[in-house]
């Protein structure tokens, strides 16, 4: 069968027209993938271009697999020489061929945030600052949002706003770390996941003749998910498409959930700007979900301003009604979702793996698993502690790359007294110190250890690098396996484990088995590997590249498939299942709190119920509480505004209840009680279980000037009435107030809207 014959007419002129700048907005569930790799699939069997000359970009592995997979069934083994992955698995094989004009070396180890979280909180412990107000957390952040718009360390340190937010936020020094952070890395012969972007650019900008050898090497650019591009992405592939013009790019702006990883919706908004020729093409055919679930998801994401028109629509059946779940409190909440879970397994003859509950934080999966455990119902969080994740894991990771790149100081720290060889923390510090005064490598400085240090740790030391040393020996022109082998043999990692006899002793020897298998695999695949190289690279360095560019939703399972999947909103984009259940829909939980400042940031969790609406395929449900237990207290509720946003028509009440066990399937749908209903009954008995006061403002009440307000200053609100300041909170113009009121708990305030007046 010809593959042009499985598109609607949208979808086909999508995959003929091949020539010039197009982008396609493609609707939840309307065959995005398909179109794409069709695309792809034409211009190489249709058209005859090289696939050495396509470059291909998405997301994840998976998405890059799938992908892949499906263009060989179209044109056999010639997909293979696509370069095809993610961002960062992309750039960085170019950054390896090209990382000496740079000044790194091309094995350059890649930092995972584990790494690089660690590597802050040695540098904030040298810096003599205080890490409970410099937590790695907020300092990795504040650097990588930098990073993602392209701001070095020297225009951060020059820039008076950054200055000012930091010095704001009770922060001051975050440009002096993020300058350490940047030269350790480098001494380090290190990268961390945003250097991948970053660095890319800085190659692209300052060495036009490789930019050059580039844009002449891809004819054609592909971008996948392009609404969750941000500013460095977006300008690399604009970079590398000048010269051909050929950049298609797709994506849905109702799909751009990811702001806070540094998405820019503007990217896909304003992409016509950029492109003034530029072919829009709408999927808009739903494929995925019934005609129910689609016009709800459409009434929502209606309201929403900053968006490309569109209008979604399926030839679906019209299915079942939305079931609204009203529960007492979250306990309850986690017993009417695995009891409901239970009675459509049972009645609808369907496996664990047709039902994902989604929620907004992950928190909340601790009731429902409490309760799925209760009744003996299977089930897997997605973005829980990876495989590649796990201490012995990354104990022995740590080795390897060691070995290959002697200068990389997290790996170093990580190792140098694993197992056990009499080298303390003192010792390490000391010889890092010094490394830090001279400037030179942590490696020169191991190699002249016994003039540094004394007592026994001077064998010690000369022993370590004699073993790191022969591996690097061991390991020259072996395969991935052997390389890894020698090592895990030669640490005494290995050993060490196999003669620990306890239950966890025994888990983590079969865990470095287990990775030792997975390694042999990665050797043995006669699949070209996802960063699309030219040939099959099967040495150690490849495998830790792919296995550092793992993604979450890549991540490990126990082989059992049938679980019904527990995961956030945002790991859920780009998945489906039969049965969906969104819960904890609440103001202040869904949409956030934080998300209530401005109309950009409510708009993008609009954007976020959209996407949860639908992974759905036949049938929906929506579980709120009145009552939930948060942040050590429990609080009354109320249902969300996005409620309210669903036509009546499309939903039904449930006639479930409580009790911890299955209950029985209604046999009648009550006819007379829609969504509207439901929730203005429901806030009128969340306002009576609240009761609190309404505040009386004071006399003369007028808002203050502030500019210069500081956490434990006392404030009073029109509506919220007295509280005091815990946090304040800024990115340039966007200055906001974490403060807890008397009668209405913490709440989060942009200043520039917030009517506040302080009080002395």
């Amino acid at each position: 069968m010809n593959y042009l014959d499985e598109l609607n007419e949208p979808q086909r002129e999508a995959v003929l027209n091949t020539e010039g700048p197009t982008m396609i907005i493609a609707g939840a569930g309307s065959g995005k993938t398909r179109v794409l790799t069709y695309r792809i699939a034409h211009l190489i069997k249709a058209q005859g271009v090289d696939p050495f000359s396509i470059l291909a970009l998405t997301f994840t592995n998976k998405a890059a697999t799938e992908m892949r997979e499906r263009i060989e069934a179209v044109i056999g083994a010639e997909a293979r020489n696509i370069w095809m992955g993610t961002f960062h698995s992309v750039f960085a094989r170019i950054l390896r061929a090209e990382a000496g004009v740079l000044g790194y070396p091309n094995n350059f180890t890649i930092y995972d945030t584990d790494d690089s979280k660690s590597l802050i909180r040695a540098i904030v412990r040298e810096m003599n600052l205080d890490d409970k107000l410099y937590k790695a957390n907020i300092v990795f952040n504040r650097i990588s949002g930098a990073k993602n718009r392209l701001i070095s360390w020297q225009e951060y340190n020059s820039n008076a706003v950054y200055k000012a937010d930091d010095e704001a936020a009770l922060r001051p020094q975050i440009g002096a770390i993020y300058k350490a952070y940047v030269n350790r890395c480098f001494k380090a012969g290190a990268m961390d996941f945003d250097d991948l972007l970053f660095n890319t650019n800085v190659l692209f900008r300052d060495h036009l003749a490789i930019l050059n050898k580039y844009q002449h090497r891809f004819h054609h650019v592909l971008v996948d998910e392009f609404q969750d591009t941000n500013v460095s992405q977006y300008l690399i592939t604009k970079r590398l498409s000048a010269v051909n013009q050929n950049i298609c790019v797709v994506g849905d702006d109702a799909q751009s959930i990811y702001a806070f990883r540094g998405a820019d919706i503007q990217n896909i908004l304003n992409f016509e700007k950029d492109y003034p020729d530029l072919r829009v093409i709408k999927l808009e055919q739903n494929y995925r979900s019934t005609q129910t679930i689609v016009e709800a998801a459409n009434a929502v994401i209606s309201n929403n301003r900053a968006q490309l028109t569109k209008q979604v629509w399926t030839q679906n059946q019209e299915g079942e009604k939305i079931e609204l779940i009203k529960c007492a409190s979250d306990h309850e909440e986690g017993k009417l979702v695995a009891s409901s879970i239970f009675e459509e397994k049972m009645q609808g003859h369907l496996r664990n793996s047709d039902f994902a509950v989604l929620y907004r934080t992950n928190s909340q999966s601790r009731a429902i698993e409490e309760a799925l455990r209760r009744i003996n119902l299977k089930y897997k969080i997605v973005g829980g502690l990876s495989f590649y994740q796990r201490k012995e894991i990354k104990d022995m990771l740590a080795y390897m790359r060691f070995t290959l790149n002697h200068d990389d100081e997290a790996s170093l720290k990580r190792i140098i007294n694993l197992p056990k060889r009499g080298i303390g923390d003192t010792t390490v510090n000391k010889l890092i110190v010094h490394a830090n005064e001279t400037n030179r490598s942590i490696w020169d400085v191991l190699q002249e250890a016994p003039a540094l240090v004394g007592g026994r740790a001077v064998n010690a030391i000369a022993d370590f690098v004699n073993m790191i040393k022969r591996f690097k020996i061991e390991v020259a022109g072996k395969d991935a396996f052997e390389s890894a082998s020698e090592i895990a043999k030669g640490s005494g990692l290995m050993r060490e484990l196999y003669n620990d006899k306890t239950v966890e002793g025994i888990n983590r020897y079969e865990n470095l088995q287990e990775l030792l298998n997975a390694i042999k695999e990665f050797v043995e695949s006669d699949e070209a590997r996802l960063s699309g190289a030219d040939e099959q690279d099967k040495s150690l360095g490849a495998f830790l590249q792919e296995v550092t560019l793992l993604t979450g939703v890549d991540g490990d399972d126990d082989g059992d498939n049938d679980k019904i999947t527990l995961m956030t909103i945002h790991m859920a984009k780009g998945l489906e299942f039969k049965n969906v259940y969104i819960v904890g829909l609440e103001e202040d939980l869904f949409p956030s709190q934080m998300m209530l400042s401005s109309r950009a940031d409510l708009e993008e969790e609009r954007r976020l119920f959209y996407v949860a609406i639908t992974r759905a395929k036949q049938k929906l449900f929506l579980t709120y509480a009145l009552s939930r237990y948060r942040f050590g207290r429990t609080k009354s509720c109320e249902p969300s505004r996005f409620l309210e946003e669903i036509d009546p028509r499309f939903i039904k009440e449930s006639s479930k209840h409580g009790g911890g066990r299955p209950a029985a399937r209604p046999g009648v749908e009550k006819p007379s009680y829609y969504a509207k209903n439901l929730v203005s009954s429901a806030r009128k008995s969340a306002g009576t279980a609240k009761q609190a006061p309404v505040h009386k403002v004071s006399a003369g009440f007028a808002p203050s000037d502030t500019s210069s307000l500081a956490a434990g200053m006392k404030v009073e609100h029109p509506k919220f009435g007295y509280g005091k300041v815990l946090a304040i909170e800024s990115n340039g113009a966007n200055r906001k107030a974490k403060v807890l009121f008397d009668n209405f708990g913490e709440k989060t305030l942009l200043l520039s809207f917030a009517k506040l007046k302080i009080h002395s």
